[in-house]
């Protein structure tokens, strides 16, 4: 009997923190515009409590409070349900097999557009840049990185990465096919290192929520590895939806899973590496 009152007492504490998030979404969505509603659940609750622990709260609805009373609150819980910033090169096989995939889709086209559909930050956009660069491919290519967080986004404008940590990452940009020194595609000042200005010039930092903005251009290449992975079935199915809408034909798609059979659009898609998520649009 005290196991079936522990249980159901578990089970109410539950229910009442699923109806404490449900709040807290609308309350971001109400107050700040930004709508994670329909991101998959348990991550946003496993990225709020760590919230909440980082500030010794008990409850989501304290949580709440906080973010919609206290100056900098609701700034910390958007950046920990947006998309976490990756290091250069930081993920050295799927970079080498984006190179491999844009230097053989990209080179037929006289001014290819790359959508990097809310991006990773600096290290997502310097790094494709660099291989874009390595390929003989970048002079003549716009890469649109965007983010639906305006706070993110004004920082990704103005950021630079400490110099000293260039070396380190030598053997990563090897290993994702580099062929030469990452120190050589940075200028340094004070100890910071910016991208070269020649390959900063060829990325367009904009705002775009893929959750509620419609397509706004026609790219010949679109890589979306992180945020998908965020979404709930519905949303990824709109967002599958858009990526079609914005993708020209033969085209090519870099995803962070295997399309299947019955997400919007799959039988549009021919795979190019195997088992890996790349995909020409053919239909």
């Amino acid at each position: 009997m005290a196991a079936l009152t522990a249980f159901a007492a578990f089970a109410a504490s539950l229910a009442v923190e699923e109806l404490e998030i449900d709040l807290m979404l609308e309350a971001l969505f109400q107050r700040h515009g930004y709508d994670f509603r329909d991101y998959d659940r348990q991550l946003v609750r496993r990225k709020l409590l760590a919230v909440m622990e980082a500030r010794e709260l008990r409850t989501v609805s304290a949580l709440q409070e906080r973010v919609l009373h206290e100056p900098g609150a609701a700034s910390s819980v958007l950046r920990a349900l947006s998309v976490s910033p990756v290091a250069l090169f930081g993920e050295p096989p799927g970079t080498r097999a984006a190179r491999e995939v844009l230097g053989k889709s990209l080179r037929p086209a006289a001014v290819p557009k790359v959508w990097l559909a809310e991006c990773g930050g600096i290290g997502d956009a310097w790094t494709l840049a660099i291989l874009l660069h390595e390929e003989g491919l970048l002079a003549r290519t716009e890469i649109f990185a965007t983010l639906a967080n305006d706070e993110l986004l004004a920082e990704v404008r103005e950021a630079t990465v400490d110099a000293a940590e260039l070396p380190a990452l030598q053997e990563n940009y090897l290993q994702a096919g580099g062929t030469g020194r990452l120190a050589d595609h940075f200028e340094v000042k004070d100890g910071r290192a910016i991208l070269l200005p020649r390959l900063r010039a060829r990325i367009t930092w904009a705002g775009h929520n893929l959750v509620t903005d419609a397509s706004f251009n026609e790219f010949q290449a679109i890589i979306c590895c992180r945020a998908l992975a965020d979404f709930g079935p519905m949303l990824r199915q709109r967002v599958l939806r858009l990526f079609h809408e914005s993708l020209s034909r033969f085209g090519v798609l870099g995803i962070d899973r295997e399309l299947a059979p019955g997400d919007a659009h799959a039988a549009s898609y021919q795979p190019l590496l195997g088992d890996l998520p790349w995909y020409r649009r053919v239909g």
